[in-house]
């Protein structure tokens, strides 16, 4: 039995022109959400970009121009002279305060690096009882606020005599890293194939290996998105070390700060001058680690 085969119209030119409308509309809706989207973006960048443009424009001017003008109004004669006397100041030494943030914002990212990448692994790599309820109690450490243990931290580092000393700062860095950081990690790690782990195994490589030559070497933006997390906020630290350092000499910059705000109440364009020294460090870093940045948070999983 021969079936019957219905002819296929082609298509009439109408239909192209239908279609070749409805293209135009679609690229049309896409340019405008585009549109939109773009001057929502520039309208929040220039909202948390003010408060930066105040801070450099008020650290340009005189104390006679800033009672004189707006805080926004831009310098009509700009003066380098504040930085100079942050700089030189007898009473709050800038360069003491800076030598002990980038010592305690130094071994700490160290630390937190080396502690969380040690702890991601078996997290990632290694199957074992208990492996994925351990897992959850360290994120539910995220829960818990620091002001919870703060007393106890305190008392802990007190009888064994750090109280006064870096060492509450940045040792316990070694020790964990961070339920946040580890999680990171063990994420990124998750994304290396296996294959590799497979192939090392087959030549004769341990777990010690396979962690330092694979997959440490392959991690370097998780690493590199984890150590900028931690340099930004111990370099920003403020409660830590004035609950720990009680030396005018172990000060670092936040605590600086505050103690040239005490010396200078109405000086805000010296107050402001400092706070751009001390902000310098982290837009260095962060523009020399953008690109692995944002590799390690998309890569990873944080989206």
């Amino acid at each position: 039995m021969i079936k019957e085969t219905k002819a296929v119209s082609a298509p009439q030119p109408a239909d192209y022109e239908k279609y070749r409308v409805a293209a135009k509309r679609a690229e049309a809706a896409t340019t405008v959400l585009r549109l939109i989207l773009w001057c929502v973006l520039l309208f929040g960048s220039v909202v948390f970009m003010m408060p930066l443009y105040m801070m450099i424009v008020m650290s340009l001017k005189t104390t006679q121009e800033i009672a004189a003008s707006s805080v926004w109004a831009w310098p009509k004669h700009l003066t380098w002279d504040n930085f100079h006397l942050v700089l030189t100041n007898p009473n709050a030494p800038f360069f003491l305060f800076f030598r002990n943030s980038a010592i305690v914002a130094t071994l700490t990212t160290a630390g937190v690096i080396v502690s969380s990448s040690l702890v991601a692994y078996p997290f990632a790599r290694l199957r074992f009882r208990g492996r994925d309820r351990l897992f959850i109690l360290l994120l539910s450490t995220m829960m818990l606020p620091g002001l919870v243990v703060m007393i106890p931290t305190f008392i802990l580092y007190k009888y064994l005599h750090w109280i006064g000393s870096f060492n509450p700062l940045w040792v316990p860095a070694w020790f964990g890293g961070g339920a946040f950081n580890i999680f990171l990690m063990r994420q990124f790690m998750m994304g290396i194939p296996r294959d590799l782990d497979e192939a090392a195994f087959i030549d004769g490589a341990s777990h010690s290996t396979i962690f330092w030559r694979i997959i440490l070497p392959n991690s370097g933006a998780a690493m590199a998105t984890i150590g900028i997390f931690c340099f930004v906020y111990t370099w920003k630290d403020f409660i830590g070390p004035l609950i720990y350092l009680n030396s005018p000499e172990k000060q670092t910059l936040e605590l600086g700060l505050k103690t040239y705000q005490a010396l200078n109440q109405e000086r805000w364009e010296l107050l402001m001058s400092g706070s751009v020294l001390v902000m310098i460090p982290l837009i260095v870093m962060f523009i020399l680690g953008q690109r692995y940045f944002v590799k390690g948070i998309v890569m990873s999983g944080i989206k």
